[in-house]
């Protein structure tokens, strides 16, 4: 494990009911955020292979709410205590302790990989192997949404001081062209306004394994 995410770990375990607390919704409060999980999981649905990766689950409630579209969810997360809390508020789901480079799943097991804003801990220098080892699970075709804090413009990923661990903000463009990189098809992007006091804005890039 590299130092980040035993840092991203640690963080992550020492505030599982607080941010259950705060986060633990179905996405109700984040429109955008929901239409993307929901038209992400209404392609997976039509696939023919509906076992969804939710990568980087936290305390699950994403993971509910993809089972709750119809796609057979399976969580999975670097916080052991985010996994146990999981398991208590999602009883129905599986749930693992996994990283997300190397999930203890077969290749090609998924037809669909969600990693909502669970990438953003990891130094940019990183994220090519992170994406290899997600494109590894996910089945050809299969489809792939991720999440993350945005800035306009070209240039690099900008560091930031988030409160559980040390995160990166993204220029769309420059981790799309990451997606492709990996094997990826980006086909579909939303970026809008920030949610948050820092002034990111937030991206979803919908992607296709080629």
């Amino acid at each position: 494990m590299t130092e980040a995410q035993e840092r991203t770990r640690a963080g992550y375990d020492g505030v599982v009911e607080l941010y259950a607390s705060l986060f633990g919704g179905r996405l109700e409060d984040q429109p955008f955020s929901r239409g993307m999980v929901s038209t992400f999981a209404g392609l997976v649905r039509g696939s023919g292979n509906v076992r969804v990766a939710d990568v980087g689950c936290g305390p699950g409630h994403v993971t509910g709410l993809l089972a709750e579209l119809g796609v057979e969810a399976v969580g999975f997360d670097l916080s052991p205590g985010m996994v146990e809390y999981a398991r208590r508020a999602e009883p129905g789901l599986r749930f693992a302790v996994g990283r997300m480079e190397d999930l203890p799943v077969a290749d090609g097991a998924f037809g669909g990989v969600l990693a909502h804003y669970s990438v953003i801990h990891t130094p940019p220098a990183e994220v090519p192997e992170l994406l290899a080892g997600l494109v590894r699970v996910l089945a050809p075709g299969g489809l792939f949404l991720v999440s993350f804090f945005a800035v306009e413009g070209g240039g690099e990923p900008v560091p930031f001081a988030h409160k559980v661990a040390p995160a990166f903000s993204w220029p769309v463009e420059r981790f799309a062209e990451l997606l492709v990189g990996a094997g990826l098809d980006p086909f579909a992007r939303l970026v809008h306004d920030p949610r948050s006091e820092r002034g990111f804005l937030d991206a979803h890039l919908l992607a296709r394994r080629s």
